[in-house]
């Protein structure tokens, strides 16, 4: 099965080209049945992306722009009277699919991220009196501008906690920029279904085969705590720059993709190797800033860096 992403990739390289990173975050975020936020300037292909995922998997895929303006009930639905039957009836938003892009998330406010508290965590919805289970699979794929984006809002903390993993779209290289530019011009083929949900439950099966070792684990879970409490790892300095550290979800999101990473990378055990790759867009936004790291201008990935070279590798 894993010739299978490797045909995912491929087909997905017809319509993007670089930005390797966000593409395997998104199929990771399959993998592990995890919501994925990218986050870049705009013009970084990142609704494309999104797009073409959906695209060659078959998947149902529904787009939500995110507004000032725009409320609760156009997500999930709201109760429509109707009167010829004297009843009021369910008329279901765009959340019921199967891959909800929710485009320039953080430009909508509080209450419009709320909404989708409930469908994220527990992938139900409640309109008037009545709960409604979402499809499954049910993915989030969101993409949104930095905060420091005119019109941008900053995300709940609460709501970030549910994104399994945040990847930064970045600039391509020229060569890359170049083939893009062409690209545009020539009539290149629209991209095909190359993967069915049933490939992705058979790969499901064959990623729980993937060993980690228990000093992997122990290991993992100190880089954890060492975000909450960096002075017990000797990193004092860094105790004014967090306000609060990673959540436990964060654990669970981090040994589900570390097994999915290696996976994809043809090994059938997890290494430090794969957990380096992986941690900081499993824990970058989750880590909550201090003022006083915003003010020396330490990022959350500046924190990861440090912790992951100061806990003793196994």
């Amino acid at each position: 099965m894993r010739e299978k992403i490797k045909e995912l990739k491929d087909e997905i390289s017809k319509a993007i080209i670089g930005q390797e990173n966000v593409v395997d975050s998104l199929i990771l975020g399959l993998l592990c049945d995890g919501h994925v936020l990218l986050e870049g300037l705009p013009g970084l292909a990142k609704t494309t992306t999104v797009k073409s995922v959906s695209t060659t998997i078959g998947l149902n895929f529904k787009r939500v722009q995110f507004t000032p303006d725009l409320l609760p009930s156009d997500i999930i639905g709201t109760q429509i009277y109707n009167q010829t039957t004297s009843e009021f009836e369910v008329k279901q938003g765009p959340i019921f699919t199967n891959l909800l892009l929710a485009d320039e998330i953080n430009r909508a406010p509080a209450k419009v991220q709320s909404a989708l508290l409930e469908a994220m965590q527990e992938k139900q919805v409640t309109i008037g009196n009545d709960s409604f289970e979402l499809t499954k699979p049910f993915l989030v794929l969101a993409t949104q501008n930095p905060i420091e984006s005119e019109g941008a809002y900053q995300l709940p903390e609460a709501q970030l906690d549910r994104f399994m993993i945040k990847a930064i779209a970045t600039y391509n290289t020229p060569q890359e920029e170049l083939k893009i530019a062409k690209m545009q011009m020539s009539n290149s083929d629209d991209i095909m279904q190359v993967m069915s949900y049933a490939d992705i439950q058979e790969i499901k099966k064959e990623i729980e085969n993937i060993h980690i070792d228990k000093e992997i684990e122990e290991y993992m879970i100190d880089l954890i705590f060492a975000t909450r409490n960096p002075q017990d790892y000797g990193m004092s300095d860094l105790v004014k720059y967090i306000e609060f550290g990673v959540s436990p979800r964060a654990s669970i999101d981090l040994f589900k993709v570390v097994r999915a990473k290696a996976y994809m990378d043809h090994k059938d055990f997890v290494s430090p190797v794969d957990i380096a790759r992986v941690i900081k867009d499993v824990l970058r936004h989750r880590i909550v800033l201090s003022y006083e790291a915003q003010a020396d201008e330490i990022s959350a990935d500046d924190i990861i860096d440090r912790v992951i070279s100061t806990v003793d590798i196994p």
